[in-house]
This record gives C-alpha cells, sequence and structure tokens, in this order.
C-alpha cells in the first residue's frame, strides 16, 4: 500500500512538472520569436538603412539565454537530451539498474549545483559587473531564469530517480528506448 501511495505521489510530482515545462516552453518560444524580430529588424537596419541599431547584441544576448534556459527545462522533460546506454548493450537491464541510480544522483548534484551558483551569482547582479556591453542591462533576471531552469532538471531527475527506484522489478519508464 505505501509503495502504490509513494509511486502515486511521484507520478503525481511528475505530471506537475511536465506542466510546468510547458510553461518554460512557452516563455522560451516568446523568447525565441522575439530574437526572430530583433534579427529581422537588426539585418533590415543595416542592411537597408544602413544604420546598425546600437545595443541589438546584448537584447540577442538575453532573449537567446532565456531559450537556452527554456530548452533545458523543456528538453529535460521530454527526453530531448542526448543519452547513449552503452552499458545495456553490454551488460544488460540488471547492471543499468544500479548505473541509472549512479547517473540520476550526478546529474540532480550537477545541476543542484549548477541552480545555487546560479542563484549566488544571480543575486549579485550589478555591484558585480554582471550586465551587457552597451545596454547596460542586468543579468539577475535571466540568472535566475536559468537557475530556475536547472531546479526544474534537478527536481526532476530527483523524481524520475525515485519512479526508476519504485520499478524496480519492471521496465523504468524514463529510461532512454533503444
Amino acid at each position: 500500500m505505501l509503495g502504490y501511495r509513494l509511486f502515486a505521489a511521484l507520478d503525481l510530482a511528475e505530471r506537475h512538472l511536465g506542466r510546468l515545462a510547458r510553461l518554460f516552453a512557452a516563455a522560451g518560444g516568446v523568447a525565441l520569436t522575439s530574437l526572430m524580430a530583433v534579427t529581422v529588424v537588426a539585418v533590415f537596419w543595416r542592411y537597408a538603412l544602413n544604420n546598425p541599431i546600437f545595443g541589438i547584441e546584448d537584447v540577442s544576448t538575453m532573449a537567446l539565454t532565456v531559450v537556452v534556459a527554456a530548452s533545458i527545462a523543456y528538453c529535460a522533460k521530454q527526453g530531448g537530451h542526448v543519452g547513449v546506454n552503452v552499458i545495456k548493450m553490454v551488460a544488460g537491464r540488471s547492471a543499468t539498474r544500479i548505473t541509472d541510480i549512479v547517473a540520476r544522483a550526478l546529474g540532480i548534484a550537477i545541476t543542484a549545483i549548477s541552480a545555487y551558483a546560479l542563484f549566488l551569482k544571480g543575486g549579485c547582479g550589478l555591484p558585480c559587473g554582471a550586465i551587457t556591453n552597451n545596454l547596460s542591462i542586468v543579468h539577475t533576471p535571466f540568472y535566475y531564469f536559468l537557475g530556475a531552469a536547472m531546479a526544474f532538471y534537478s527536481a526532476l531527475l530527483l523524481v524520475q530517480a525515485g519512479i526508476g527506484l519504485a520499478n524496480w522489478r519492471a521496465d523504468d519508464p524514463n529510461e532512454p528506448r533503444d
């Protein structure tokens, strides 16, 4: 009974993280559309009007940061990150049960440390000189968004590790397919 409740709670957490991943994707879509519009306008101004727009690189860089952060979170949920499971080909599923736990634990540690560092560095902002070159756009909200994406990935890996442990004797639904 406890195992079923734990699995149900993990499944619910994974579904909620899926909804959050879609919000990240929406933010990334808006940023990508903005980046495309900024690029079209900048190219037109530079080559048709022979008058480049000052600071366009700053705007493009910050929009690209949002796109990258959103894609990290969304691809984490959709299984879009590249992974090669050589161990399964050599040793079979019995060995990957252990290596999955180790790999997810390392992934949780790396993404959690990255999120922590981004929130720490992002909190410094202007006093630390974390601004763009031309327009002096402060990096703080962009560091926080990227940190939130990394924290999301860490939470997702934690939930997926729990689901993998709950499915110890069965197939792990979050393991990459052959």
